[in-house]
């Protein structure tokens, strides 16, 4: 009866949402409907927290993509504080004994992605094993001298976080030194002279896609999703890391710089293309890398560092695009683009289309739509 009436009440939300201006968004009722229909499908379809991944292997289901997703199910646990889905995470996290794909001494960045949801859940209830082996394996990299570990732009979001909450749990800067040295070694030494543009303000996915690299429309590549992991990393980040923590600052003028560099290139419909400057290449609604710069904007206005004014109307055409035709009555989502690292990867992108992974689209929806719900402030 429970799926009955939340598939009614949003598929009334969903025609709604609709017919309003593209530029206004629905009201907070509305926003936290759709995000509940989509997590309630993913829930009622994976009851078991702890069954492993199957598509072209057998994966543990502490992976990134269904990591990425638990960050996006605690964003919706702060915004609807239902105890199911704290209680959903508690037992993803056991069911791994709080540990990580390749163990405690892991440097790989996908793997250590599943610590920001141990940490979170370490928060509200300190048990020490929640975080005990995120914490070696992030002390390992502190005390090494390694710092090339993040060679593709992913691994920002999936560690940067990680390192940003450990200092500030434990109040030691060590943690956002090393943080910072190896995001800088991507930034300006990966792939010859860096990972980032710093004329476009957009970064390549990685080394295979640096000048002279370029789309078929002549334009460098510029990978949707991957970028909107770069916002992601600023975000989370930023958003705990103490005002007076070494390196703020320039995290903030990289996220500040990023945000006007998206502004021109959104699709009329809302959407961003999976090459942001290439739509010939691919081009098409897309939901995750779309996702992830709603997250960027809407968290922007809401901590004052972006204009209202000017990123009002460009949040509200995003989610409106995503809640109006990615999001099938019964909760699963269309336009996500599976896993890989270049428009080519995990085509076709279409309503009907199945990622090989279903986690980290939602997780990237359920970020964007707990930002997006604090935006609309008055509804």
């Amino acid at each position: 009866m429970i799926y009955r009436k939340l598939w009614c009440f949003t598929l009334f939300v969903l025609f709604a949402v609709g017919h309003i201006d593209a530029q206004k968004l629905p009201k907070k009722k509305a926003i936290l409907a759709i995000m509940t229909l989509a997590n309630e499908y993913f829930m009622k379809k994976w009851p078991d927290t702890g069954k492993e991944i199957v598509t072209n292997k057998t994966r543990p289901s502490n992976i990134w993509t269904r990591a990425v997703y638990y960050e996006g199910l605690m964003d919706l646990y702060k915004t609807d504080r239902q105890p199911r889905y704290y209680a959903y995470a508690v037992d993803w996290g056991e069911k791994h004994h709080w540990g990580m794909r390749s163990g405690n001494k892991t440097r790989n960045a996908d793997d250590q992605c599943c610590g920001q949801t141990y940490i979170e859940l370490y928060l509200i209830d300190k048990k020490p094993e929640r975080i005990h082996d995120i914490k070696v394996s992030i002390d390992s990299m502190v005390a090494s001298r390694k710092v090339d570990d993040w060679n593709w732009i992913d691994a920002l979001q999936m560690a940067m976080p990680v390192f940003a909450k450990l200092g500030v749990i434990y109040s030691d800067t060590a943690y956002f030194e090393k943080m910072y040295q190896i995001y800088q070694f991507a930034k300006t030494q990966h792939g010859g002279s860096g990972l980032y543009n710093p004329v476009d303000h957009l970064w390549w996915r990685d080394k295979d896609f640096v000048a002279p690299y370029k789309e078929p429309n002549g334009k460098d590549c510029y990978w949707s999703r991957g970028n909107g992991w770069v916002i992601a990393a600023l975000v989370r980040v930023l958003d705990v890391m103490p005002p007076n923590a070494p390196h703020r600052a320039e995290y903030q003028q990289l996220f500040l710089d990023m945000m006007p560099a998206l502004v021109p290139i959104q699709r009329p419909d809302g959407f961003w293309n999976v090459s942001l400057l290439d739509p010939t290449n691919y081009g098409g609604k897309e939901l995750s890398g779309t996702a992830l710069f709603t997250y960027g904007m809407a968290w922007g206005v809401n901590n004052g560092l972006l204009d209202r004014k000017v990123y009002l109307p460009i949040i509200a055409k995003a989610w409106n695009a995503m809640a109006t035709e990615c999001v099938h009555p019964d909760g699963k989502l269309g336009f996500v683009q599976g896993t890989g690292k270049e428009p080519k990867d995990g085509q076709p992108v279409t309503y009907e289309s199945t990622p090989d992974f279903e986690d980290y689209g939602l997780g990237c929806f359920l970020l964007a739509g707990s930002e997006v719900y604090k935006v609309n402030e008055k509804n």
